[in-house]
């Protein structure tokens, strides 16, 4: 990418975390000359060297001719809401090549380690014609549901110390996460976190609905051990979505989910009135004295809706 095409890029995607008035309709036409990109979710506690895995993925997309995007999903600053930049930072060999390019945002307290804009952001990153998006998480580990359904496939990033985070997250992982990573696995404690990976993801390919059933690779990204089987299963994943359908599935569960977000929102603006808002704040400070539960107020809420 020229340094224009760059900067030009920059301003739309900058234009569309902050809501600009012309936000809309870069997005509108990004969903009409995209949706071809195939977008990996890279998530995992912290720690557990997703930055490094991204780094050596993308290089392995981009020697392999393919237009790549970085989305690295920092912490936001106390200070200013933005990303605190360190994967960025870490990841300043990438920046000089000219089909990769490289954007942090910052998750704006959101709780499942996306902002509400990286869906957004991707959708401009689609139609901007590349082929492949890295999404990192920031690695909460609260809510995994946010990187999944931004995603088309989802490699969770995990440690040999990682057992007590696959106690607190199993549930979630296992029904997220398409490609396991044990990175670092030349720590003591790698091949029992393998075995008990392997046990549970027999569990999980019982019920699957896909035809796939979850890898679990060891490496030590730092070395960039194991990446090459990361990266053929990651294609295999991309094949297998577009042999049996679920490619076009994706896309339209996808755009389901933006119609009612917008339409969602849409209603909730209209709703809220200053004179809803009054009454509301009138009735949480008389709720002891009235003796009104939530149902009720928002009974008469949706009444006086009714009514209009």
């Amino acid at each position: 990418m020229t340094s224009k095409e760059i900067k030009t890029l920059a301003r739309s995607i900058s234009q569309v975390e902050n809501s600009s008035p012309k936000a809309e309709e870069l997005l509108d036409e990004a969903w009409r000359s995209g949706n071809h990109a195939y977008r990996i979710g890279i998530t995992g506690p912290p720690g557990a060297g997703k930055s490094t895995l991204v780094n050596c993925l993308a290089s392995k997309f981009s020697d392999s001719g393919k237009r790549t995007a970085v989305i690295s999903v920092d912490p936001s600053s106390p200070f200013t809401g933005g990303a605190i930049l360190g994967d960025r930072i870490r990841m300043n060999a990438l920046s000089t090549r000219e089909n990769v390019y490289i954007r942090s945002m910052a998750t704006r307290g959101s709780l499942g380690g996306l902002s509400m804009r990286t869906h957004d952001v991707c959708d401009i990153l689609d139609g901007q014609g590349f082929d492949i998006i890295l999404i990192e998480t920031v690695g909460v580990g609260q809510i995994e549901l946010d990187i999944a359904q931004a995603a088309d496939v989802t490699v969770t990033v995990l440690v040999p110390e990682s057992g007590d985070d696959i106690q607190a997250m199993k549930a979630g992982i296992m029904e997220i996460t398409d490609i396991f990573v044990v990175n670092k696995s030349d720590r003591h404690g790698a091949e029992a976190m393998v075995l008990n990976l392997q046990s549970l993801t027999k569990l999980r390919n019982n019920y699957s609905t896909l035809p796939w059933e979850q890898p679990v690779i060891k490496a030590v990204a730092t070395e960039e051990v194991g990446i090459d089987i990361i990266f053929d299963k990651l294609e295999q994943f991309e094949i297998m979505l577009k042999k049996n359908d679920n490619w076009e599935s994706i896309r339209n569960e996808r755009m389901k989910r933006k119609v009612l977000q917008l339409i969602n929102e849409a209603l909730s603006d209209s709703f809220w009135t200053q004179e809803r808002k009054k009454y509301l704040n009138n009735e949480l400070r008389l709720s002891e004295a009235t003796d009104k539960s939530p149902f009720r107020i928002a009974e008469i809420l949706l009444s006086s809706l009714r009514n209009t």
